[in-house]
């Protein structure tokens, strides 16, 4: 096949995905196709980093972070899988640690056990357990981590003070 040209495939869909689909494309005057094509590359951009073979280990988290609980439900990642995934042949300092993994898997499964769990990795910290948004706890507290420090600095948590709290990171 010639690089650039188009190809049909076949997907499986539910109805109800389909129903949304039909009416979006109706409400935008454009084809079903047209939205299918939108939905398939906005979600392969934000993923982009997964499919580069040398992304791996902390420049990662971002993607986990960002792609959210949907992303780990739809694939079943659990802990040891993603794990492998981000972690797999990179140097021990680039590692992601494992309870933060476990923590990123829990987020979205067992909310009130990642609360917990962030406020053990958090130095104690509870603020996580009060916090109406958890998620975005758990997004601050890993780029903080892994993502604003300098990468020669050691991978040890820094304190996170969060905005409920009247703190600033």
């Amino acid at each position: 096949m010639v690089e650039g040209r188009k190809r049909a495939i076949s997907i499986r869909m539910g109805v109800a995905d389909v129903k949304r689909i039909k009416k979006l494309a109706q409400r935008l005057n454009v084809r079903d196709s047209d939205v299918i094509r939108f939905a398939i590359k906005t979600t392969l951009s934000r993923l982009m980093p997964l499919y580069e073979p040398e992304a791996r280990g902390r420049n990662l988290v971002p993607v986990l972070v960002e792609a959210g609980v949907e992303f780990l439900r739809s694939f079943d990642l659990e802990t040891a899988r993603l794990d492998s995934i981000i972690n797999g042949e990179v140097e021990p300092e680039k590692r992601v640690a494992r309870e933060d993994l476990a923590l990123i898997t829990l987020a979205g499964m067992r909310e009130p056990y990642a609360a917990v769990k962030l406020s053990e990795l958090n130095e104690g910290d509870e603020t996580a357990l009060r916090s109406s948004d958890l998620s975005s706890s758990i997004r601050e507290y890993l780029y903080q981590k892994y993502v604003y420090r300098a990468n020669s600095e050691p991978a040890v948590p820094a304190p996170l003070r969060f905005a409920l709290a009247g703190g600033t990171p």
